[in-house]
C-alpha cells in the first residue's frame, strides 16, 4: 500500500470513535504512525473485577485494538484481528491504561504485532502490566455475488 493511502492519526481517531464499545470504555488513540499505535483509557471503578483490579477483558480489548491500529499504519484501515495472546504480568489498578503496539513483521495483507500494556501514574510513570502479540489481516473483499476473487481459482 502506498504511503499516501495509509491512514493518519485523525482518521484513526475517527475510526475509534465509530466503535460503540470503544466509546463506552472511553478509549483514545494518542499516537499513530510509522508501524506503531498507542491507545489510552482511564481506569475506572466500573471496569474493575471483584478484587479491585482492572478486569482482564479490558486489558484484552486494549491489546486487540492497539495491535490492530498499529497494523493499520502499514496495511491500511480495513483490518481484522486473526488472533492474539496476552500474558498478564501484574494487576492494573490505578491511573491510565496505556497499550503501545508496534508492527514486528508485515507483508502485503498480514502483520504481526506486539503490544506492551502499562498503567500510567499521574506523574507519567509507566509500569508494565501485560504483554500481547497478535496477527492482523487485510481481508480480501467479496464480490457482489458473495465470492472472493480467489474462490474461482480453488479446486
Amino acid at each position: 500500500m502506498a504511503a499516501d493511502d495509509l491512514p493518519d492519526l485523525a482518521l484513526a481517531q475517527r475510526i475509534l470513535a465509530a466503535q460503540p464499545f470503544s466509546v463506552l470504555l472511553g478509549a483514545r488513540i494518542t499516537a499513530f504512525g510509522g508501524g506503531a499505535a498507542t491507545l489510552d483509557l482511564d481506569i475506572r471503578d466500573d471496569l474493575r473485577q471483584q478484587n479491585g483490579y482492572l478486569h482482564g477483558g479490558v486489558l484484552g480489548y486494549a491489546a486487540d485494538n492497539a495491535l490492530t491500529f498499529a497494523a493499520g499504519t502499514v496495511l491500511g484501515p480495513a483490518l481484522l484481528t486473526v488472533g492474539f495472546t496476552i500474558d498478564y504480568l501484574r494487576p492494573a489498578h490505578h491511573g491510565v491504561l496505556r497499550a503501545r503496539a508496534t508492527v514486528v513483521d508485515s507483508g502485503r495483507s498480514r502483520a504481526t504485532c506486539r503490544c506492551d500494556l502499562y498503567t500510567v501514574d499521574a506523574d507519567g510513570t509507566e509500569d508494565r502490566c501485560a504483554i500481547a502479540q497478535g496477527a492482523v489481516v487485510a481481508p480480501t473483499p467479496r464480490t457482489a455475488d458473495g465470492s472472493r476473487p480467489s474462490d474461482a481459482q480453488r479446486p
